[in-house]
């Protein structure tokens, strides 16, 4: 039993930070690199299986309350589509070691730039 448990709890505290707004899928990426000890590629992938489902209830829910704008939802398909195959094959390409590094550039620029936006507001 013990050996679900803590992966269950951390992803059940990602899930409702998540849900609250916050980055839940690059936290849950941090928690089970870091703290769980995850192959980086499967928790990847585990994140993208976490994503697409909190993504497609938050698009339902925006657009039952009028706040999506059609057009730019339709423009933005097929790039995210085609940016999303293009990651999945570098993904699988490249090595671990490779990813590694412009990943933590990506989560570097993302914390600086959310710390700029709260000095903004």
């Amino acid at each position: 039993m013990k050996t679900w448990l803590l992966p269950a709890l951390l992803g059940l505290a990602c899930g409702t930070v998540s849900a609250w707004g916050v980055g839940g899928g690059t936290l849950l990426l941090l928690v089970m690199t870091l703290l769980l000890q995850v192959d980086a590629r499967t928790a990847q992938c585990v994140n993208l299986l976490f994503f697409l489902p909190t993504a497609a209830s938050a698009l339902w829910l925006h657009w039952k309350a009028g706040c999506l704008h059609l057009p730019t939802v339709r423009s933005a398909i097929l790039p995210a589509v085609l940016c999303a195959a293009a990651g999945a094959f570098l993904s699988t390409a490249l090595s671990t070691d490779v990813l590694r590094k412009p990943f933590g550039i990506y989560l570097l620029a993302s914390a600086v730039l959310l710390f700029r936006r709260k000095d903004d507001a």
